[in-house]
């Protein structure tokens, strides 16, 4: 046996050299939320959304800037006089200096403003919708690998006692060896399946490993190997669900359906920005300036101009080579797309939604079963056990029993994931996710 004792010493190693950081759901949760990449780049965008919401923006305030300028000729003159003879003059320099502030008013576009600025308050809108969907989708990433890490833990604890009664059997085989009582096919028989429980282990803790990972990328931790023990060992889930609540909160609190009523609104917002051209407009303008002229012959030296000026523009677009007949047209039809995008997604909705309740319903009975089925594994082989140590069972016949019971173990632990994955579904898809952020 003393040969098989390195080989367990290392499986166990890695978990006991270094020290764990201990997370809950919730720390994971608040971890995540506050240093995960997709969401800091959401929030950034939403941020912008937020910058673009005003009036100015959407074209309800004036302008005004302030310009300077200067410019100058340089010219040789010839005047033929009337009476002959001719009068010249090289190099005549005229230099012109000006400032101004000039203001300028679109007071009234067809209502395009106002549209502007509804477009604007609903692209807000948008983003705060774009914001929450990035943070539903990695809770419920989140959630899902938290639970998938207990579950690969769960799997390397089974693994860990197969290895041990593995372990047992071939202490067993050896002492009835050794006594002439077994014989060796026996023993090699068992080393082989003790190097084959063996090779699983070594396996799950590549797989544990590769989910650590996974749930430290989420939490975007500088760290991204750190160990992790979770306070949860087991997979709870919530087997009291009501159907017809879960619809009535897809149809109202899901949030793709509620980005799809946001594109149908911005499409009817096309819709008046189209149909402004038909109105007239209105622009005011005003400006006060200051002009200074310089001179180099004649009998003015110099000029000097300081002043208001104001004026208004009223304009109606007669013909635009049916442009605006084009441009509501495309608008009607895409608003009706919108709304058929929108029923398209209720339908998806409702599907998903009798999918995903079928299978949480199956699995919460699978987890049932499996639950009686690993009592009844366990009480088999310890039933074998004890028979193969008084010889009145073969070895393989107890492998078969270890075999069964690992198995039984590994259903229930699929089974209650797969029902907490159909839980986290449910709730995603009925709006509910961040119940799990508290």
């Amino acid at each position: 046996m003393k040969k098989f004792l390195p080989a367990l010493l290392f499986l166990v190693l890695p978990v006991a050299i270094n020290a764990q950081a201990v997370y809950d759901l919730q720390k994971c949760i608040d971890e995540g939320l506050q240093r995960n990449y997709d969401i800091r780049i959401t929030r950034n965008n939403q941020e912008i959304s937020n910058n673009n919401l005003t009036l100015g923006n959407a074209g309800y305030l004036p302008t005004l800037d302030l310009n300077a300028g200067y410019s100058g000729t340089r010219n040789d003159i010839t005047q033929n006089l009337t009476e002959g003879g001719q009068d010249k003059n090289n190099g005549v320099l005229n230099q012109t200096l000006n400032a101004a502030l000039n203001l300028n008013w679109t007071v009234f576009d067809g209502f395009n403003i106002q549209t502007n600025y509804k477009r604007l308050q609903e692209l807000q809108k948008m983003g705060e919708l774009d914001t929450r969907f990035t943070i539903e989708n990695f809770v419920s990433e989140l959630v899902a690998e938290y639970y998938n890490y207990i579950q690969q833990t769960i799997r390397l604890k089974n693994l860990k006692y197969a290895v041990k009664l593995s372990q047992e059997r071939v202490r067993i085989v050896e002492t009835y060896y050794q006594v002439g009582a077994g014989s060796r096919l026996d023993l090699q028989q068992a080393k082989v399946d003790f190097n084959s429980d063996s090779s699983q282990l070594v396996k799950q803790y590549e797989i544990l490993f590769s989910s650590r990972i996974t749930l430290n990328q989420l939490m975007a931790v500088d760290e991204i190997d750190q160990l992790i023990e979770t306070t949860d060992s087991v997979i709870e889930f919530n087997e009291f669900l009501d159907k017809e609540d879960l619809l009535q909160k897809t149809l109202s609190s899901n949030i793709v359906f509620l980005q799809a009523t946001k594109n149908r609104t911005l499409s009817e917002l096309d819709m008046k920005t189209a149909q402004s051209s038909y109105y007239p407009y209105l622009r005011v303008n005003a400006g006060y300036g200051y002009t200074k002229n310089i001179y180099n012959t004649g009998t003015i030296d110099n000029q000097r101009t300081l002043g208001l000026s104001y004026g208004a523009t009223v304009g109606l677009n007669l013909f635009s080579g049916f442009e605006r007949k084009r441009k509501v047209k495309n608008a009607k039809i895409e608003i009706e797309n919108k709304e058929l995008l929108l029923e398209q997604t209720l339908l998806y909705l409702r599907a998903d939604l009798a999918n995903i309740w079928m299978a949480y319903r199956n699995n919460i009975e699978l987890s049932n079963l499996e639950k009686e089925n690993v009592g009844t594994a366990r009480d088999n082989y310890e039933i074998a056990l004890e028979r193969y140590k008084l010889g009145d069972l073969a070895g393989i016949e107890l492998r078969e029993a270890q075999n069964s019971l690992l198995e039984a173990e590994q259903r229930l632990v699929d089974a209650e994931y797969n029902t907490k994955l159909c839980e986290i579904s449910l709730m995603q898809i009925s709006g509910q996710i961040m119940t799990y952020f508290k």
